[in-house]
Formats: structure tokens, C-alpha cells, sequence
């Protein structure tokens, strides 16, 4: 399924308990921490410099620390290990309920299926339903978790009708290959990447099934004694976003160098329904009213241990 290049460039980053230990506490803002994922823009801006370029006139480096999911990603960010990160819509769940200092400072709008439910091709599962019984797999904390629980919502399961195997992407791959699992909610680029082998089945996407919101989240302390460095962060991704759309051939290719993902399937990544890098901005009403109605509705599963005030650590910048 997954070939020695794509595993290694894809999920190296699984090591990211051993990179918090070397990343130092939250200090003067010399250098932007950031920790990014092998997907959506912040990549791209990594290869191309563009926040570099756009930070030196502050006197700003950049520092660029890779992690496989957001939850990790966040604990760092929460902790003053990071200064600045990008996750999907429950790891920031979490981490406001484990009490991180964090806030949100921007949001994107990934695609419509962004996230798949795969089968193996022979797989007696052929119907959501089929679910019953079996050992479903998917990062807990993640937006794969969301979207678990939308699909057995939808077959009318719960959770105490499935297994629920909490596995990162790379253990994930590993046991859906081998099959010591049945099936396997994950996102992008490792959906497109499993959903090309010929031995794998798509059951379901997200399409349809929930808003795939993803955020930028920075660290409280650093969000407030650094304002510009986040605005400037934001509306230069927003840029990078827009220009990487305007020339998706480019794109492609630039991402598939990143990842080791092979364009025909980066490609498809980048051409799902509703697509669009672009779309990145400052936190939305809109936002906030979805990542609200998420955040009761992992309470009331009795997910997330704590009541949520999602407004509690959203940033406003004050106009210049």
C-alpha cells in the first residue's frame, strides 16, 4: 500500500514525543515555532520561504517542526512548545479542556471529502450498518474522530456497537494492510494514498457528512506579546493559498515533492469537491458556531470531559 519513499516522507513525523523534549519554552519572539502537517498550505509556505521572507523585516526566523496529527501538535502549541499550528476541527477540543494556553487565530475550509472510510476490497463490509461488530480504526483527537461518529450516526450504530482501535496514521496503515483491522476513518493525503491501492475499498467520505473546518491555532502567551507576527502569519498564507489555486499544476508538483506522495495522487487531493487552498482567514462567526456545536456534542458523548466555551480562546486582533 504505501511504498518505502511515501511512508518515510508521510509519516516520519509519528516521532513527535521525541521532538517536544528538544524544542525550549516559550521566549522572546526571535524565532516563530510552527508545526505543521503534509498538508494544505502551510508546506508549501514551508518549501517556498514565504514566511521567511515575509517575518525578516521583523526580525523573525522561522522554525518548522513536523507531526503527524494535530493532537500532539497541539499539546505543544498549548504547552509553549510551539508558537503557532494548524489542526482540524477536535484537537483543539482537547486541548482547551486539558487546560493548554492556546487560541485560535485563524481558520481554512478543507475539502467536502476530505476524510474517507476505507474497506479492504473483499472486505465482508458493504454497508455502514456492516460496521456492527467490527474494529474500526482512526486517530483519537482527530478530525477522524469526528468524522467515525458521523458515519456510525449515521448507520444508526454507536460506539458500543463497534471496537474502536485508536491508532495514529502510521500504525493505521500498517494494521489495515495487514488486517488486524476493519476498517480505517483517516484524512488526507493518507486517504488518496490508500484509496489508490487496488486492494482497498472506499466505503464513505465526509462528504455530506460534516463541515470540514480546519484551524490555525497559536499559543496564548505568544499570540499576546506578538500580534503582528500572527497577523502577518495568517495574511501571508492566505496568499500563499490563493496563488498555490491559481496554478494547481504547479502545485501539484511542488507538494508531491514535499510528501513523496505521487502527483496523480496529490492531484486528487488538491481536486476534491470544494477545494480551495485560498480559503484561509482571520476566525469566522461561522466557525465558532460549528466548532460551539461540535464541542457540546463531544461533551454530551461524554468524550470530552468538560463544558466548552469555544469564544473563551478565540483571538481578536485589535484594528491598526
Amino acid at each position: 500500500m504505501f511504498t518505502r519513499r511515501q511512508t518515510l516522507g508521510l509519516l516520519t513525523a509519528s516521532a513527535a514525543a521525541a521532538i517536544l523534549p528538544s524544542i525550549r519554552p516559550a521566549r522572546a519572539a526571535t524565532t516563530l515555532r510552527i508545526g505543521w502537517q503534509k498538508f494544505g498550505v502551510l508546506p508549501l509556505a514551508k518549501a517556498s520561504g514565504a514566511l521567511e521572507k515575509r517575518l525578516s523585516a521583523k526580525g523573525v526566523s522561522v522554525e518548522w517542526n513536523e507531526f503527524t496529527s494535530g493532537p500532539p501538535l497541539l499539546e505543544a502549541v498549548g504547552a509553549g512548545a510551539l508558537d503557532f499550528g494548524v489542526s482540524g476541527d477536535v484537537p483543539p477540543l482537547f486541548a482547551q479542556a486539558a487546560g493548554g494556553d492556546l487560541l485560535y487565530v485563524g481558520a481554512y475550509r478543507g475539502p467536502a471529502a476530505f476524510h474517507g472510510l476505507l474497506v479492504q476490497k473483499d472486505s465482508p463490509i458493504q454497508t455502514l450498518q456492516d460496521l456492527k461488530g467490527k474494529k474500526l480504526a482512526y486517530k483519537r483527537g482527530s478530525s477522524a474522530h469526528n468524522f467515525a461518529l458521523k458515519v456510525l450516526a449515521k448507520a444508526g450504530l454507536s460506539r458500543s456497537d463497534i471496537t474502536e482501535i485508536d491508532l495514529p496514521p502510521p500504525d493505521a496503515g500498517a494494521a489495515f494492510k495487514t488486517g488486524s483491522i476493519d476498517a480505517w476513518a483517516i484524512w488526507d493525503p493518507f486517504f488518496a494514498v490508500a484509496e489508490a491501492d487496488p486492494q482497498t475499498r472506499l466505503l464513505t467520505t465526509s462528504e455530506g457528512l460534516l463541515d470540514n473546518w480546519g484551524y490555525f491555532l497559536g499559543n496564548g502567551a505568544y499570540t499576546g506579546a506578538n500580534p503582528e507576527v500572527i497577523a502577518e502569519v495568517i495574511d501571508e498564507l492566505a496568499k500563499v493559498g490563493a496563488a498555490a489555486q491559481a496554478d494547481l499544476d504547479g502545485t501539484v508538483k511542488a507538494l508531491s515533492e514535499i510528501t513523496g506522495v505521487p502527483e496523480t495522487i496529490t492531484r486528487v487531493t488538491l481536486t476534491r469537491s470544494q477545494a480551495d487552498l485560498g480559503k484561509i482567514s482571520l476566525f469566522p462567526d461561522q466557525a465558532l458556531t460549528y466548532q460551539q456545536g461540535l464541542a457540546d456534542d463531544f461533551h454530551a458523548l461524554g468524550i470530552v470531559p468538560k463544558k466548552l466555551k469555544i469564544s473563551d480562546i478565540v483571538w481578536h486582533p485589535k484594528a491598526s
